[in-house]
């Protein structure tokens, strides 16, 4: 049987509730210094204001070394109540030191990601739902090809979903053409974020042909085509016959953009997003996609290990 993951524990999808298919509640890098979410009280603050609006389930897509604290996310969970999904994976090669890049290379990716998906992340206990890897601006270069190799190794040997960044939203039929035609991933367990930054229809339907789940996310970013783009582009896709496979995620990734530091945040999905594409789609197709399609999009027929429960 499927279920998703999340940091204190696996549950069934329909558990999952009203998600926020893809966000940060912590997020360090080195192209964004000085802007790290790095707050545990903000993002419990954050969490509770996603839950007040209605909210249930956030899947934090920040992946290995780029400053997830799996243990606060396990405690922010429990004292809450919203589910966390946690992911391990890796970004592109500008979010990290080259040192530690070199070190990771002289191993096995694929076997890190398997080791968080299935044994746990450090001492936390807690294990990752999923696995985030990137792509580059229309082309997939040496380290996207890596990162995402190890990910499909990673995929086969768990089932474990992979998300991935499409950078200003491009490249994602070069991703598709890797992941599942030479890795082998099947469609539907690859989820592409970022669509709503390059609104092509076309490549949208190509997309959504292979099976993958396509990510609306970022309405706090204002410089992209983010909310007045989302409801043509999702009811474009529903009517060629893909509205069950769309997800919407907030994609907070700078303190400023959180709702109790004075931006839309997270419960902006629930308070405005949810209400207009409910206007293009209609509100049952909107309620499914945040209701329902997360449970299907995250879960996985994980191997048998012995539960670990933080």
């Amino acid at each position: 049987m499927s279920h998703v993951r999340t940091v204190l524990g696996d549950i069934r999808p329909e558990e999952l509730g009203a998600c926020d298919a893809h966000d940060h509640l912590f997020l360090r890098s080195p192209r964004l210094p000085g802007q790290e979410l790095d707050d545990v009280p903000a993002a419990r603050a954050e969490l509770e204001a996603f839950r007040a609006a209605g909210g249930a389930a956030v899947v934090q897509w920040t992946p290995y070394g780029m400053g997830r604290r799996a243990a606060d996310l396990a405690q922010l969970s429990r004292g809450t109540g919203i589910r966390i999904v946690c992911a391990t994976g890796l970004h592109q090669a500008v979010h990290y030191e080259p040192e530690l890049l070199a070190r990771l290379r002289g191993g096995s990716l694929a076997e890190l990601f398997v080791s968080e998906l299935t044994e746990g992340i450090g001492a936390s206990g807690v294990r990752a739902g999923l696995i985030k890897v990137a792509g580059g601006f229309h082309a997939l270069d040496a380290h996207a090809r890596w990162t995402m190799t190890a990910a499909a190794e990673a995929h086969h040997a768990t089932g474990a979903p992979i998300a991935v960044h499409l950078e200003m939203g491009t490249g994602a039929l070069d991703v598709l053409d890797l992941l599942c035609g030479e890795l082998g991933v099947p469609g539907e367990r690859v989820i592409l974020g970022h669509l709503n930054r390059f609104p092509d229809p076309a490549v949208h339907r190509a997309a959504a042909g292979s099976g993958c789940w396509l990510a609306f996310d970022g309405p706090s970013r204002a410089h992209h085509a983010t909310d007045w783009r989302m409801p043509e582009a999702v009811g474009a896709l529903a009517e060629a016959g893909f509205g069950d496979r769309v997800l919407l995620g907030g994609d907070t990734v700078t303190a400023g953009a959180r709702s109790v530091d004075g931006g839309p945040g997270m419960p902006y999905l629930l308070r405005r997003v949810r209400r207009l594409l409910a206007e293009t789609v209609g509100a049952e197709l909107a309620t499914r996609i945040l209701v329902e399609h997360p449970g299907r999009a995250f879960a996985a027929d994980w191997p048998r290990v012995a539960a670990r429960r933080t």
